[in-house]
């Protein structure tokens, strides 16, 4: 059952509180990007894609979603979880010896929802290409979704990708781009400038659309829409999502430092200050 946008955003702030309290614990994790990809991620889950209610790796039947920047897992595995892959009170073990929920996304410990190794910046499009490709072949009707950081998007084996993709028509897939202007080491203008990327894509063949509102639950819902309405027609699609870094928490948007750090005992009081629940999902 699709949830409806003040539900979304009920979930959405859930799922910022279990970002802060799973890097809080073990002082270790990438909250800053993972905060601004909590709207978009759960929107996917809970309205856009269509999923099974059991998770299986082979993927027939249903849409397919890729995290091709490994590092925001904490948002991964808190959506994940809340949309019953696995138990929520297995967030606690994030990052913690013999854990599923690794700092990066595996899959030799089975988690329910992870399909891919990833973290290893440029690869996601590659994988998520292929299963696009594989879908064509399989004759399935359904979409496969990837997303990436914008600073991702100066590894050369993306582009590659994107060539690829327009080369051979792969018109069932939908790449989402993270647009937050910032990475681990300043902004993406600062560390590599990379110009226009609605330019890029669309001279490698792509249909290029923007998500200007990219932390509006009603505006990701609106572009997504739009973007799924232009498959079929012979090219893979390019989303934009502006986004802020470090969304819902005051101390951390508009700066590149929250990128890999954790909050302190106090700053994770404020930041959750900042965030109330809806009193049946938080633990």
């Amino acid at each position: 059952m699709k949830l409806n946008t003040p539900q979304l955003n009920d979930l959405t702030i859930q799922v910022r509180r279990d970002i802060l309290r799973m890097v809080h614990a073990v002082n270790s994790g990438h909250p800053g990007g993972s905060l601004g990809c909590a709207e978009f991620l759960v929107a996917l889950y809970q309205n856009i894609m269509d999923r099974k209610e059991t998770f299986d790796m082979d993927g027939i039947g249903e849409d397919l979603f890729f995290l091709s920047n490994g590092h925001i897992s904490p948002v991964f595995y808190s959506v994940l979880a809340r949309s019953g892959y696995f138990p929520v009170q297995e967030l606690a073990t994030f990052r913690k010896l013999n854990t599923r929920l690794q700092g990066h996304p595996t899959t030799h410990d089975n988690l329910p929802g992870v399909r891919i190794a990833s973290g290893s910046l440029g690869q996601g499009m590659s994988v998520a290409i292929g299963a696009a490709q594989a879908k064509k072949l399989n004759k399935c009707n359904h979409t496969v979704y990837s997303l990436h950081g914008d600073g991702e998007l100066q590894e050369g084996q993306i582009w590659e990708a994107a060539m690829y993709a327009s080369a051979k028509k792969v018109d069932n897939y939908i790449a989402t781009i993270d647009l937050n202007g910032k990475q681990i080491d300043g902004t993406t203008d600062e560390v590599l400038a990379m110009g226009s990327l609605r330019a890029k894509f669309e001279a490698f063949g792509w249909d290029v659309l923007d998500i200007e509102q990219g932390n509006s639950i009603d505006a990701i819902l609106t572009g997504m829409a739009e973007a799924k309405s232009r498959l079929g027609k012979g090219k893979p699609v390019c989303v934009l999502l502006h986004t802020e870094m470090g969304n819902g928490v005051d101390f951390m948007m508009h700066t590149h430092a929250w990128h890999g750090k954790a909050p302190s005992n106090d700053q994770l009081a404020a930041a959750l200050a900042q965030n109330t629940p809806a009193d049946q999902l938080d633990y």
